[in-house]
């Protein structure tokens, strides 16, 4: 366990960055991705969100304990999904698909708005700045924000249930494969996790981790390379 192995080597910066990552993840992150299916929910006309109170940036309302915990002590974890209810839209296959992907697209925004925000505090911040222990701090916030928010947004998109990904995928699919796929859901999510805990699965989010990365970099670069800030 990352903790432990933190803890034995003396490595406590390590452990303080890993605690506050995660943090960040279940109080920050997650909150936006799942308010955001709420949102785009109750704008296609299904207002089961708001009902729960889920329609809300409060953490709290979003937090699953036991995905909390493993998110802590593996770096694979979960909130508690929006309820939603497809029978108000009146494109079901498109209003499912649609909700699915404002979370991972909520997490993308975030991730450009943070390297927007960073790129400001360069041209901005005095030079001194830079050589403080503040600089650290602004440094790993913003990274992490941006890293995280893409690793989020890539994971998500993966076409494998009960990830967004199969909730967009499953618009263009017939009834009966979905429904096929519905009553095997928990047995592919178990498969999923075993490739998630064995690192099967890195290769390819890495290489699409990066390939996000640098398309959102470019784009919160352009608008400083236009003005030759």
């Amino acid at each position: 366990m990352w903790i432990l192995n933190a803890i034995k080597t003396g490595d406590y910066l390590q452990l303080l960055i890993g605690l506050g990552t995660r943090l960040l993840i279940i109080f920050c992150v997650l909150p936006v991705h799942e308010c955001a299916h709420g949102w785009a929910a109750e704008k296609l006309g299904d207002n089961t969100a708001r009902a729960q109170g889920r329609l809300t940036l409060n953490p709290m309302a979003h937090l699953d304990p036991f995905g909390a915990l493993f998110l802590v002590l593996f770096g694979f974890g979960w909130a508690k999904p929006v309820p939603v209810n497809p029978f108000y839209f009146k494109n079901r296959k498109g209003g499912m698909a649609l909700t699915a992907l404002a979370g991972p697209l909520s997490n993308l925004l975030m991730a450009l708005i943070s390297a927007i925000i960073y790129n400001l505090c360069l041209v901005f911040l005095p030079a001194a700045f830079f050589a403080t222990v503040g600089y650290r701090i602004l440094y790993y916030f913003f990274s992490a924000m941006i890293v995280i928010n893409i690793s989020l947004a890539v994971f998500n998109l993966i076409p494998i249930p009960p990830l967004d990904g199969s909730r967009i995928f499953s618009a263009v699919l017939p009834e009966k494969w979905i429904y096929t796929i519905a009553r095997y859901e928990r047995y592919i999510f178990l498969g999923l996790a075993v490739l998630l805990f064995t690192g099967a699965l890195d290769p390819v989010l890495d290489f699409l981790n990066e390939y996000a990365l640098q398309g959102v970099l470019w784009i919160a670069d352009l608008p400083f390379r236009l003005f030759g800030l």
